[in-house]
């Protein structure tokens, strides 16, 4: 037992909230607007009627790289006091104004460890995105988001959806139905993915996301520590990393 939480401290958890590059479609420049018109056809299947180019951009397009954004990126990893019996869990959000710094920062903490990644699908969605941001911002992908020459047992990414499926393929379970089932505290309460790209772009409300975004890094945490059930209850304190500077400088 001992080994897992000495083990749990290489885990990188996190999450990414992303969203439209601009606030309006008409603001993308004339080979993006083409391009997402053509992907526009493909995501048209899915929706009921005829609809105008364009109109799917606002709701859609942060969830495609070549079209949106990193807005903010939460990351936490867990501490094993052995002595206390004790995990502590220090998170942490990155954001700012500009999406090359907010990469370059994240980067520069990949560097300092030789981290296992791990995200709820993070495999199809978190890990991808971040590489396809980078190499647009023409930013070096640090060593655990480098997949070429490696075997797939080299690359050293956990997916709580993964781990969930159990082989089944098929099977897409949201991270909020985990931490119900698992009687783990929602991260929902004020925001929910799909109101990201409205409260950034008409609400100019990144501090909100941002606490969503670190809301869903700690329930992604919890939900990995249930599917490694151990013997005894262990005590889980959460420090916030940002808290801990505000209260210095107060």
């Amino acid at each position: 037992m001992n080994d897992f939480f000495e083990q749990l401290g290489d885990i990188l958890f996190l999450d990414i909230e992303t969203a439209s590059l601009t606030p309006k479609f008409e603001e993308l420049n004339e080979r993006l607007r083409d391009e997402w018109i053509k992907k526009e056809r493909l995501i048209k299947t899915q929706a009921e009627g005829k609809i105008e180019p364009g109109s799917l951009y606002f709701d859609q397009a942060g969830i495609h790289a070549e079209f949106g954004q990193v807005i903010c990126i939460g990351v936490g990893y867990f501490q094993w006091k052995k002595k206390d019996k004790k995990l502590i869990f220090r998170s942490k959000v990155f954001s700012a104004a500009d999406e090359r710094e907010l990469l370059l920062d994240f980067s520069d903490l990949l560097s300092k460890n030789k981290w296992i990644l791990c995200a709820h699908n993070g495999k199809a969605f978190d890990f991808p995105y971040l590489c396809r941001r980078m190499l647009i911002h023409g930013v070096p992908l640090p060593e655990p988001l480098q997949f070429a020459g490696k075997k797939p047992w080299e690359v050293r990414h956990l997916d709580t959806l993964e781990l969930w499926k159990f082989g089944d393929y098929k099977h897409f379970t949201r991270l909020e139905l985990l931490a119900s089932v698992f009687g783990i505290p929602s991260s929902k309460d004020e925001l929910d993915g799909s109101q990201v790209n409205a409260t950034f772009h008409l609400e100019n409300d990144l501090e909100k996301i941002k606490k969503y975004c670190i809301g869903d890094v700690e329930v992604t945490a919890r939900v990995y520590l249930a599917m490694h059930p151990q013997l005894d209850e262990m005590e889980i304190e959460v420090i916030h990393l940002e808290e801990l500077k505000k209260e210095h400088k107060k």
